[in-house]
């Protein structure tokens, strides 16, 4: 019944054949099989990208997001699922749609799983499997870290879903304790860290986690899983045109990270209503590439995908929810640019330590 369970992800107790007919209907009449409760899926990128917005028993949303990458040369395709943590967020980081959102509680180990056997059943009629998960949906995994391991650890199993440690990704905003946890675990997964700026004070703009935990003390912690583990960490660098996107900028980054096991994604920003910055320009974001390169570090440049219907995290579940007055957004808008011109400030008056 297990590997029905897990692999065949079916939709009713009616289809287990393996049990008994009146055990079939018991179970029928006095469980779910799943905690989504409903699930709306919407395609983009002619198929290649499609986001789920899925509903809870408790009302809440959360979001999941299928991206699928045809066979290249020797590279096989790949279909890479992006799954929440948590229902909402409590980081807050201004460029982001769920951070506007709050924070309403963590997922469920079960509600976390759910989220990847959905993805499995979306695929099974076409052949396709999931080949990689990643945790960088709604909410800060390392905020919800025995729930998330517990998922990770299911989903690795291969007595459960059976997908390869080293295909799986754990992203978090910079909290230590959870990376160190994942240290002491020992587990294979990929770490991927959301850095996107290395001077202090426009850090603490971007990624308020770093009042706690400074990223110096991020990367060490990161360095320290990349040497237990033989995996190399990526870090994610969000590109936000006019904000940390200048060649000081990636001088600052390569000094912060050089001589690590660490890999750079840089990602154009996804403009979000509440928040007045745009996205880099492509030939910003290739300078700024090139600068990382030439200090030493592998750097990759990440198209976003499923733009149109809304794929970075927290935009389908903010249309749900109750929209704020625009008063309140504009508000919202005038804070960060002053934040903004702050933050600026005190980096060049660190001489952009």
């Amino acid at each position: 019944m297990a590997d029905q369970l897990w692999r065949r992800t079916p939709e009713s107790f009616a289809a287990l054949r393996t049990l008994p007919a009146s055990l079939r209907s018991e179970l029928e009449r006095s469980f779910r099989l799943d905690t989504l409760v409903e699930t709306t899926v919407r395609p983009a990128d002619e198929g290649l990208t499609h986001k789920a917005l899925h509903l809870l028993d408790d009302g809440r949303s959360i979001e999941s997001v299928l991206m699928r990458y045809p066979a290249r040369g020797s590279v096989c395709a790949r279909a890479t699922v992006c799954i929440s943590s948590q229902a909402g967020c409590a980081v807050g980081c201004p460029f982001c749609a769920t951070g506007e959102l709050g924070f309403w509680r963590d997922l469920t180990t079960a509600e976390i799983v759910d989220q990847v056997r959905s993805w499995a059943s979306f695929l099974r009629p076409t052949g396709e499997r999931v080949t990689n998960i990643v945790f960088m949906g709604m909410g800060e995994p390392l905020l919800n870290t025995e729930r998330v391991l517990a998922a990770a650890a299911a989903l690795s199993d291969p007595r459960r879903f059976g997908l390869g440690a080293r295909h799986i990704t754990i992203s978090t905003s910079g909290v230590v304790p959870g990376i160190e946890r994942l240290t002491e675990q020992g587990t294979r997964y990929t770490l991927a860290v959301s850095l996107h700026a290395a001077r202090p004070a426009l850090r603490d703009l971007l990624v308020p986690l770093n009042h706690r935990w400074p990223a110096h003390a991020v990367v060490a912690a990161a360095a320290a899983y990349g040497r237990a583990t033989g995996r190399r960490v990526t870090y994610e660098y969000v590109m936000i045109s006019g904000i940390n996107d200048t060649a000081d900028d990636a001088a600052e980054t390569a000094r912060l990270l050089g001589g690590q096991l660490a890999h750079v994604n840089l990602i154009p920003m996804n403009p979000v209503a509440h928040t007045p910055w745009l996205p880099s320009p492509s030939d910003r974001i290739e300078a700024f590439a090139a600068i990382l390169r030439a200090a030493g570090l592998p750097t990759t440049v990440r198209r976003n995908r499923g733009i149109e219907i809304g794929a970075a995290c927290g935009q389908l579940a903010a249309e749900r929810a109750e929209q704020p007055a625009p008063a309140a957004v504009a508000r919202r808008r005038e804070l960060i640019v002053e934040r903004t011109s702050a933050a600026l400030g005190r980096g060049m008056a660190q001489g952009g330590s």
